[in-house]
């Protein structure tokens, strides 16, 4: 017996995706900030840094990291999954491959903690630049992904 998904629900699943990604890139954005508050307590004089440091910002942006790779793999995921239900296919495009490009950028900055740890620089500058990248990937998947949203509602 094949298991089949009724087509409302196949409808609606189309958003499932993109509502993730938008909740993805506030929090993205929340882990920028957060990542700079930890770069200002290292530069900082002693008095400020005091201050900073009750803001706990290292393990915040740790901790978000953390979600944010997850919920990146899971969305990507959960996107292609969803595309090829509905379409029996997935659409070789610019939003896939930019998709797939920030679930490898992610991982990449992810893997660089524990060199982060030990106090390497070249971790923390790759770790910033692979992140910058991300961010503006993710900016203009924001924008592919709402011309794809709205095919979808115009073919409804």
């Amino acid at each position: 017996m094949i298991f089949e998904i009724p087509p409302s629900a196949k409808f609606w699943l189309n958003f499932v995706h993109p509502t993730l990604m938008w909740l993805l890139l506030a929090l993205t954005l929340y882990a920028l900030y957060t990542g700079i508050q930890v770069r200002r307590t290292r530069a900082v004089e002693t008095e400020q840094r005091k201050e900073l440091i009750k803001g706990r910002f290292n393990l915040k942006h740790y901790q978000i990291g953390s979600l944010l790779l997850a919920i990146m793999v899971l969305g990507t995921l959960g996107g292609m999954a969803v595309t090829y239900i509905n379409n029996g296919k997935l659409f070789f495009g610019p939003h896939l491959l930019a998709g797939l490009t920030m679930t490898g950028l992610i991982a990449i900055s992810a893997s660089l903690s524990p060199y982060m740890q030990k106090g390497h620089d070249w971790a923390r500058y790759l770790h910033i630049a692979l992140n910058v990248s991300l961010v503006g990937l993710f900016g203009w998947q924001a924008v592919t992904g709402m011309e794809i949203v709205q095919r979808i509602i115009s073919k409804a």
